[in-house]
């Protein structure tokens, strides 16, 4: 713990001079100290002290820093923290998602509500100049699959903490069973750029991301994603993981009304301000807070 705390960086928001502090946990990557951010910046508003405490580290120091009450909240996604408890899980759809989880959560942890316009799922891309070729669904691709060329990315996933994408696990599995979908074998690519050159230029014809296009450095310009309307792959939409009876109604409600606002590009958007752009994680959520009046 004290090797925590000197690491840790406490970032705090405007709020009241008085109660506790509500501290909000971030891990390593962009997405979750953004998500951070947001939260400290949304329940601040509520009159509360906040402050974000960087450096938890992996998904279970995060949930063991929410188990030992040094932070009240953390960013997660619904889809991959379902693997990471319940990895027998075959829910799929956001509904059942929700379900599972539930059932899945340690005592002591509950769930906002999922941001229903962030879809984090990996994604199946076509070239935009090529996007006439192909039906607009996964659905109505089913048919023509086992004649496809398709790529897929391995390397680092668009997500620091989600998993690189095994081809036949993640990819050729779940499309089998879900579309009757039957791909010939997947060309891999450790670097989405080089996938999306492939694309370009004809050598492969369906491409694979980790997660939606709008993540790529540029937000992906170049592709057009096909729909998953069965969930072949795992429902992914942020929430805010919490540690039970910390906030009050109305701090729970500010955050869910976060998550009634925030889309895919949106977070896509404020990861690359962070990231690439070099604003601070508080400024792009103060910036993003204000426009939606929240």
């Amino acid at each position: 713990m004290a090797v925590l705390a000197t690491l840790a960086v406490l970032a705090a928001s405007c709020g009241s001079d008085s109660g506790p502090v509500l501290t909000v946990g971030a891990g390593e990557s962009t997405q979750s100290q953004v998500l951070a951010a947001v939260y400290a910046g949304a329940l601040a508003r509520t009159g509360a002290r906040t402050a974000v405490r960087d450096g938890l580290g992996d998904r279970a120091a995060a949930i063991a820093a929410l188990d030992a009450d040094r932070v009240v909240a953390v960013g997660e996604v619904n889809g991959d923290l379902l693997t990471a408890l319940d990895s027998g899980s075959a829910a799929r759809k956001p509904d059942a998602v929700t379900a599972a989880l539930n059932a899945a959560l340690p005592a002591g942890l509950i769930v906002g509500d999922a941001a229903d316009g962030t879809d984090l799922r990996p994604t199946v891309v076509a070239a935009a100049t090529r996007v006439a070729e192909f039906p607009p669904t996964l659905k109505d691709l089913g048919p023509r699959c086992a004649g496809l060329a398709v790529g897929v990315a391995t390397g680092p996933a668009l997500d620091p903490q989600r998993a690189p994408l095994d081809p036949h696990r993640d990819v050729v599995e779940p499309l089998r069973a879900v579309y009757g979908c039957e791909l010939a074998e997947p060309v891999p690519f450790a670097d989405p750029a080089e996938l999306r050159k492939a694309l370009a230029e004809g050598r492969i014809q369906l491409g694979v991301l980790s997660g939606p296009p709008s993540y790529l450095p540029d937000g992906g310009a170049d592709l057009v994603a096909l729909a998953d309307p069965d969930y072949a792959f795992r429902a992914a939409m942020v929430l805010p993981l919490l540690r039970k009876g910390e906030l009050s109604e109305i701090q729970l409600r500010k955050l869910n009304y976060v998550g009634g606002e925030l889309t895919t590009v949106d977070l896509a958007d404020l990861i690359r301000q962070v990231r690439e752009d070099g604003v601070a994680p508080n400024e792009a959520a103060r910036a993003w807070l204000d426009a939606h009046a929240l």
